[in-house]
């Protein structure tokens, strides 16, 4: 009976006597760009928030989801949450739990977008630090979630392939396979 040990020294030594697959070789790198991807625009998004937080609590007002005390709470700690997150996706720790959680955060904005939009309410997403009502036609609902859909994939993909290099996980050694050994 042989242990998850010698399972994966075992496969380790098959991975390092066989040539490298194509998929091997450029998901590592993709997983890079999708970390950076990710943590740039979350990143972005939490700065623009965080410089002036009345108006980050005056986005999450106008989808009239919330009491006042809530949306206050969302409004002042969202953009630190996105600003963490992005230090954790640049970093490269906990790569996969960023992965997914950063998708989740994009299924919320999702949600939330797509309930203003079929409650009729015309506002501005606020994902970049702007929010509140806007003019009829003004809305870009469509295009907000078709972008935040993107997101969503880059956070899915991280989370399913989360090796990567410059990587504190890669350092770590908590994702082991054929790049560590180079």
């Amino acid at each position: 009976m042989s242990t998850d040990t010698e399972e994966n020294t075992g496969r380790d030594r098959e991975l390092r006597q066989r040539p490298a697959t194509r998929w091997e070789t450029v998901q590592p790198w993709a997983t890079l760009a999708a970390r950076l991807a990710l943590a740039g625009v979350v990143g972005y998004a939490g700065y623009t928030k965080v410089i002036v937080p009345a108006l980050s609590v005056q986005s999450v007002q106008a989808y009239q989801l919330f009491g006042d005390d809530v949306s206050r709470f969302i409004g002042y700690t969202l953009p630190l949450f996105e600003i963490a997150l992005a230090l954790l996706l640049v970093l490269g720790l906990a790569t996969r739990l960023t992965g997914i959680v950063g998708a989740l955060l994009m299924g919320v904005f999702i949600a939330g977008i797509a309930s203003a939009w079929a409650r009729g309410l015309n506002i501005d997403c606020g994902c970049f630090g702007t929010g509140g009502p806007v003019a009829e036609g003004e809305t870009a609902y469509g295009l907000d979630i078709a972008r935040d859909l993107g997101f969503m994939a880059l956070g899915l993909f991280v989370a399913v392939w989360p090796r990567s290099p410059f990587s504190v996980d890669r350092v770590l050694g908590l994702y082991p396979g054929r790049d560590q050994r180079r």
